[in-house]
């Protein structure tokens, strides 16, 4: 804390350009989470902007004597490319030499070269003018001389100009010398925008003999890039971890008091220390405490600073006392621990350990986790003593964390009501780091520091995320780099749940540990395929990982197939593998983690079971070896009695491919439910809707529209009384309850209406006495939860970000209060194509001159070619008398085609399902539900509305089945004479059953609403 600045009173934190809101993940929270400005991004575009100047060709000037001395113990280019990978820095420079000026010259003007470096004893120029010769070429070259010994280089030779040399080194046969000149270098050159880009520190050594310089630079490059490693180690992942190694601190040469003070000047708000010489020039004469006068200044301006005075003269501890600063005898034989001590203790690398204000050890923190644990049971005198002297800003800094490091610096200790307020102050700041540091990104997984709370997305092994768990960390970063939305829904936290991904490396790693072969077991079914991995050892080294995550997690966890292909543009493997839920709370851990074993061991398996290899074997992908990454996600919940499930669960997609007006098909669409959302997919009971006209609902058009398609039943897990075997076996760990059941449970209390009889209305309230119906009018008519909207916002954001239409997964929970109205959970974002046949789909002219039927008013889209049966009313025959025997009679023929497993498309007059039987057939659902598309035709004996009748709405929209309305004489049509001129399988007074020979081809383009039926021969791709 700086007693220098002063925040205005009741502003805002100096962290933040504005204080977001409160910390509601907390149910009891009551400090406000700071969501950091892209001032304070820490994440990797600022570190990929950084060290834009890199020397990566250095021309070599020297004499072959010199040449052969300099490598005499091995190859100069050996030596620094051994530095740099012994320091995992990026690629090392390629060194090139020149044994003459006159040959240096000639290469710098056919060659770009970022650094040169001299030796004296040039046959054909003297050094320094070779540096002059260089400058007046190439001014901004950096020349560095490099000399064997002092001699005839410093001090300067009288009356020369060496201007042309940047700065002189001794060569005493020490590799790390090369490493130093070259990053200090790198630094002069990048300094200045790095400081100004990422608030770089900078540090300053003055020292004006070549020969200490040549000694403490490489000790201290070296100590800084080693320490930067080790603190470096608690980073996201290896990519974050070299790239912030860009972000070290620079290190600045000044040979005077003129120049440090220049450097000082320029760099104040950077500086991270400063190493002193205490004799140097000042004024143009070697002034004797030229370095205590310096560090004074320094010292009055930034109390805080750390400072060392060095110097080969014993008595000038004194001075260094006076500073005050550390002090270093350069003539100790133990140098080069006690400069390690310097940064260790002073500059803030190493553990954090607290003090009392006598120096006693309290405690000790070894990154930021462990330091926000310790920080409430610190004492008050520990803290201030460390607050004051802005320990906490050093320590963070030197982890690399700027710009928080820069604003606990700013922040003023008086502003503060008192020890506690500083703690929050503190802890509030860290929490909110660390967990906007990891949003977006996918870090390794660390047992040591693990933090379910902080780590939102982390990964076992260095294998594929595979394609649902890429798409989860792609949207994950999508809502980090769009922090408009969470402005936008400030009530609401939008988030990806809590997930750990174990990479395609364990799933081979278990095939291999347990010498399965898929060969082998080609011919098995999937009992015994499942049988045999569950048979399987885990690797020790991920079942130790595993156990370790486990140790950390007691919410219930979603264990999901995550394979290469799954949710991949244009590639249906969605459903294909297993998804199992666990309540992760036995009481025993061995259990937990047989549990959580056994659900990965069998997605392992769902790899090899048929149906998934049958479908590959049917793509081009056929040749790729089978993979399998796995997620293990918290599971999105809250506990009701001995059930744990979401308030609500649906899909939204981009395209609604069954508008009705005025809905459109760009409008999107939504389909949701009380608790898991597992049955959406199979036809379960949903509520469907569009985002951009949420009470526009066919499906609950009148009050008994909504009792017959209202959500009846709902997944929930069970919590107790489970077996340890968790049923396994049966494929599912969730049970379906009936929302009857649940009446007094708050979701249904917060989603549900009451059905009066006696008044034969829906009330939008639970607080009247009759039947509960999940309506979810509180969400959709009275935005208790602004869902609409947000998935409207989401749909754009995912159709941008990924580049087409997109389909996504969620669930919420709800919490009713007035300021936080809940939690928005993204479980899954994909390609719309990938889940279901969503190609694009082109009716073309072609298409509509051979059409057995063509139509403008089309619901669905894709191409189906599963279907070689019609069946159609008799255009010939037909009276709409005779409605309810024809109903019969479709009946009939949709049993047998069902039990038969031959979808089929039904071709007949008016409204399909209509209550009114004169105006078309009066079919229930159960009549025709085997069908695999459908035809209502308006013609002058029936011109019925279209159907969309709301109670087969919802099955045709859940089942995803093509409906199509043919208004005959309008440009629509139907070749009746080529439809029955088919080979007739069935035909009596009301219907005709055709079968073909290969199945008919039908292209639905939903965006445009128009369909064809196109007879095998005439297909077209």
């Amino acid at each position: 804390m700086n007693p220098e600045r002063k925040r205005t009173p009741n502003a805002p934190y100096p962290l933040l350009k504005r204080l977001i809101r409160m910390d509601m993940n907390s149910e009891a929270s009551h400090l406000p989470v700071f969501f950091p400005n892209e001032d304070f991004d820490t994440h990797f575009k600022v570190f990929h902007e950084l060290m834009s100047n890199k020397v990566f060709e250095i021309l070599l000037v020297a004499s072959p004597y010199d040449a052969y001395i300099l490598e005499e113990d091995g190859s100069l280019a050996s030596k620094i490319i051994n530095e740099y990978r012994g320091l995992n820095l990026s690629r090392p420079p390629r060194i090139t030499q020149a044994t003459t000026a006159t040959q240096a010259m000639d290469m710098l003007a056919q060659k770009e070269f970022h650094l040169v470096i001299a030796m004296p004893h040039l046959d054909d120029m003297d050094v320094f003018d070779l540096g002059q010769q260089v400058k007046r070429a190439h001014a901004d070259l950096p020349v560095v001389l490099l000399a064997h010994s002092v001699k005839g280089v410093y001090p300067a030779p009288e009356g020369k100009d060496i201007s042309g040399i940047d700065q002189t080194f001794i060569w005493s046969g020490d590799s790390d010398l090369l490493l130093a000149i070259v990053k200090s270098m790198e630094d002069r050159l990048n300094v200045a925008a790095d400081t100004q880009k990422a608030m770089v520190r900078v540090m300053i050594l003055v020292e004006d003999s070549p020969l200490y310089t040549s000694y403490f630079l490489p000790l201290i490059y070296k100590e800084v890039v080693n320490q930067t490693q080790e603190v470096l180690e608690e980073s996201l992942n290896q990519e974050h971890r070299l790239l912030k190694m860009r972000a070290r601190p620079k290190i600045l040469v000044a040979e005077s008091y003129e120049q440090a003070m220049s450097l000082y000047r320029q760099y104040a708000d950077y500086l991270f220390g400063i190493i002193s010489d205490t004799r140097y020039p000042k004024g143009g004469k070697i002034t004797a405490d030229a370095g205590y006068t310096f560090l004074c200044e320094v010292r009055q301006a930034i109390p805080d600073l750390p400072l060392l005075l060095i110097s080969n003269e014993p008595q000038n501890q004194q001075l260094a006392e006076r500073v005050p600063a550390a002090f270093l005898d350069k003539n100790s034989g133990d140098l080069l621990t006690e400069i390690h001590q310097f940064f260790l203790e002073a500059l803030g690398f190493g553990d954090f350990v607290f003090r009392r204000p006598n120096g006693s050890e309290i405690a000790r923190a070894a990154n930021l986790k462990a330091l926000e644990e310790i920080l409430p049971s610190v004492p008050d005198e520990s803290l201030l003593y460390h607050a004051t002297r802005n320990r906490f800003s050093n320590w963070i800094m030197a982890r690399g964390e700027i710009a928080m490091a820069s604003r606990l610096r700013e922040a003023k200790a008086d502003d503060f009501s008192g020890a506690d307020d500083i703690r929050q102050y503190i802890i509030a700041h860290i929490h909110a780091l660390r967990k906007w540091r990891q949003k977006g990104v996918v870090v390794h997984f660390n047992s040591k520091d693990y933090d379910p709370e902080i780590s939102d997305f982390v990964k076992i092994g260095n294998g594929s995320l595979g394609g649902k768990a890429r798409g989860l960390a792609f949207v994950s970063n999508l809502l980090r780099r769009s922090p408009h939305l969470q402005e936008h829904y400030p009530e609401v936290t939008i988030q990806v749940p809590q997930t750990l991904v174990i990479t395609t490396e364990g799933f081979d790693a278990f095939i291999s540990h347990n010498r399965l072969e898929p060969s082998v077991m080609a011919n098995d079914s999937d009992d015994q395929i499942a049988k045999a991995f569950l048979g399987g050892e885990m690797p020790p080294w991920l079942a130790e990982q595993l156990n370790r995550f486990l140790e950390a997690v007691h919410q219930p966890l979603s264990i999901r197939s995550s394979g290469l292909l799954e949710d991949v543009h244009n590639h249906p493997f969605t459903g294909l593998y297993k998804t199992y839920m666990v309540p992760n709370n036995h009481p025993d851990f061995s259990i937990r983690c047989n549990q959580l074993m056994t659900a990965v061991k069998l997605v392992y398996a769902s790899t090899w079971f048929r149906d998934p290899r049958r479908f590959l074997s049917g793509t081009a992908y056929r040749i790729r070896r089978d993979q399998m990454a796995v997620i293990i996600q918290h599971l999105v919940g809250s506990r009701h009695g001995t059930f744990f499930y979401p308030d609500i669960s649906g899909i939204a997609q981009s395209n609604n491919f069954y508008p009705v007006a005025p809905l459109k098909a760009e409008d999107g669409v939504a389909r949701i439910v009380m608790g898991f959302g597992r049955g959406i997919p199979e036809g379960d009971a949903s509520l469907r809707f569009s985002p951009s006209y949420p009470q526009v609902l066919p499906q609950f058009s009148k009050v008994e529209d909504i009792l017959a398609n209202a959500q009846r039943q709902f997944w929930a897990l069970g919590m107790e009384g489970v077996p340890d075997g968790l049923y396994f076996e049966r494929g599912v760990n969730v049970e379906k309850r009936h929302v009857d059941d649940a009446a007094s449970e708050a979701p249904v209390m917060r989603l549900a209406g009451t059905y009066v009889p006696a008044e034969n209305r829906l009330r939008d309230s639970v607080h009247s006495s009759g039947s509960r119906v999940l309506t979810f009018a509180p969400v959709l008519k009275y935005d208790s939860f602004p869902l609409p909207g947000l998935l409207k916002d989401l749909l754009v954001l995912g159709r941008d970000g990924m580049g087409c239409p997109v389909e996504f997964e969620f669930s919420i929970n709800l919490t009713g209060n007035s300021g936080h109205k809940g939690t928005f959970n993204i479980l899954q974002m994909r390609p719309m194509s990938a889940g279901e046949d969503l190609h694009d789909v082109e009716v073309t002219a072609e298409d509509a001159a051979q059409a057995l039927c063509f139509t403008t008013q089309a619901l669905g889209h894709g191409r189906k070619q599963t279907m070689a049966d019609i069946v159609f009313v008799r255009p010939d025959t037909f009276d709409p008398a005779n409605t309810v025997a024809i109903a019969q009679s479709i009946a009939a023929v949709n049993q047998t085609l069902l039990k038969q497993e031959r979808p089929y498309l039904l071709m007949g007059p008016g409204r399909w399902g209509s209550f009114d039987r004169w105006l078309g057939i009066p079919v229930k659902w159960h009549d025709i539900n085997g069908v695999g598309a459908m035809v209502e035709i308006r013609n002058d004996r029936l011109k019925a509305d279209p159907s969309h009748g709301s109670h087969f709405f919802q099955h045709i929209t859940a089942n995803g089945i093509p409906y199509l309305t043919v208004s005959e004489g309008n440009g629509d049509f139907i070749r009746w004479d080529r439809l029955q001129a088919l080979t007739s399988v069935l035909s009596n007074s009301h219907l005709c059953h055709v079968r073909l020979q290969q199945p008919l081809v039908l292209k639905c383009d939903g965006r445009h609403s128009r369909a064809v039926v196109l007879l095998e021969e005439c297909a077209t791709e």
